[in-house]
């Protein structure tokens, strides 16, 4: 089992990481994580799950399926949350206090993980935030709970990059009740930069202190190409090239689709907040939401709306995906109650009609003839995934809009001049669509998983890694 010492401290890039090179051995593996917090799913056979836990999946060799996450929390507002139990939204659930909710769910993690346990040779499970927070101890269901139910050789992994790491190691380990700190079998230090001869004696002092020894120290790095568990929003300022800029919206929901785009050559990928990001993006992106109605006021309130107009009146290429899609339209009915009803940015003749039944659906998709920018991606196959409440019409019949044409069969896509509107998530995690569009290929999702999995082997070792195993 990997915790952090904090979130974002990197359990799920060392989980995955590991999932591939205990893999390579020839071990049946699978990844668990009984409750992640993240609007980043993917749609999988019995429903939806984590991101993380998905390319984790992968990374094992193994197929996607929602045991490995059977507790999905997608926030909706900062005290309220969707949840999704083994795929499906639990409405009843989502109303439900923390507390209350937690003692519910624990039989259906304990469930999931047994199974898990007893199908592979070995779990690599990740934990949530901190197992330190000794305020929500009492209703932990992703945590020391979980690597006492599983008897898991525990890693503590902290971000060393933010400050006070050995701080924050020690202190999660002296927090931990005494049976749990017994799990505990090493410290990883990650992020680091820097002169390494500096560490000393920090580990040797920290392993007398708690008899836990610092088993690695990995060094920061940014061009791993996995997908950021909570975000990828770069600190450094967008660079030079063609311009692909993402609005980042409170609720944006799977903008992990975007990480590829980090790696293609001549690309400069960024994020914005502020009208004067958006004036600088050759393409720019509204990505999926998880309360549409809410990032439309903060679009508003922001002066975005008006920035987004100018980019679309100005003939420069936009996409709209999922949410964005239903934020370019006229206006989002909600005659249920699901999410909140809207009055649309008014770029596209859509109307939108929330359903209390959510569309989770993978496949094979082939773009329409397109025009303009993205005539190059015209009868394009690639896979994607759907996960909407929304169900969108062209207002009246589409032969009255000039300019609109089906751009994806089903109601899942239109185009608009040089806006293309989509439902589908997952466009450029295509290497044909990267190929056709910017010219470039990127490394795939294996070759990907396999540098981690190099890396963890070159800066923990593969003594250390087996002896983890018992």
């Amino acid at each position: 089992m990997v915790c952090g010492t904090t979130s974002g401290a990197g359990k799920s890039l060392l989980c995955t990481a590991l999932a591939r090179w205990y893999a390579r051995r020839g071990l049946k593996v699978a990844p668990f994580k009984a409750q992640n917090m993240s609007n980043n799913a993917r749609v999988v056979a019995e429903g939806e799950m984590g991101s993380a836990q998905y390319f984790q999946a992968l990374a094992a060799r193994a197929v996607p399926e929602v045991r490995m996450n059977p507790v999905l929390l997608k926030p909706e507002k900062d005290t309220q949350s969707q949840v999704v139990v083994l795929g499906r939204p639990d409405r009843a659930l989502s109303r439900m206090p923390w507390r209350e909710r937690s003692e519910k769910l624990w039989p259906v993690v304990l469930e999931s993980l047994e199974a898990l346990r007893a199908e592979h040779e070995l779990l690599v499970i990740e934990g949530a935030g901190s197992p330190a927070e000794i305020n929500l101890q009492s209703s932990d269901i992703v945590n020391m709970r979980v690597a006492e139910a599983a008897a898991a050789a525990t890693l503590l992994v902290a971000d060393i990059d933010r400050g006070g790491a050995f701080a924050h190691l020690y202190g999660t380990h002296q927090l931990l009740p005494f049976a749990q700190r017994a799990l505990l079998r090493g410290f990883v230090l990650n992020k680091f930069r820097g002169d390494a001869a500096l560490l000393p004696p920090g580990p040797a002092m920290l392993e007398e202190l708690t008899g836990v020894p610092t088993i690695g120290v990995l060094p920061m790095w940014r061009e791993h190409g996995l997908p950021e568990e909570d975000g990828v929003f770069d600190a450094a300022p967008a660079g030079e090239g063609f311009a692909v800029v993402v609005v980042a919206y409170p609720r944006i929901s799977n903008l992990d689709e975007f990480a590829p785009l980090k790696r293609v050559p001549g690309l400069s990928l960024s994020w914005a907040r502020r009208p004067e990001s958006i004036a600088r993006a050759d393409l720019l992106i509204l990505p999926g939401s998880k309360h549409v109605a809410e990032d439309l006021h903060w679009l508003r309130s922001q002066g975005l709306d008006r920035a987004i107009a100018g980019h679309v009146a100005s003939g420069r290429p936009t996409l709209a995906l999922c949410g964005g899609l239903q934020m370019l339209g006229l206006r989002l009915n909600d005659p249920a109650g699901v999410e909140g009803a809207a009055v649309g940015l008014g770029v596209l003749p859509l109307v939108t009609e929330y359903r209390t039944s959510k569309r989770q659906q993978r496949g094979r998709y082939r773009l329409d003839e397109l025009g303009g920018f993205w005539a190059p991606l015209s009868g394009l196959a690639y896979d994607a995934y759907e996960i909407r409440h929304g169900r969108t019409e062209v207002a009246g019949a589409i032969e009255r809009h000039a300019n609109l044409r089906l751009a994806l069969g089903g109601g899942a896509g239109w185009q608009q001049g040089e806006v293309l509107a989509l439902y589908t998530h997952g466009l450029f995690e295509s290497g044909a669509v990267l190929k056709a569009l910017f010219g470039a290929a990127t490394p795939s999702l294996d070759e990907t998983l396999d540098g981690l999995a190099d890396f963890v082997d070159a800066h923990i070792g593969a003594e250390r890694l087996e002896a983890l195993l018992g």
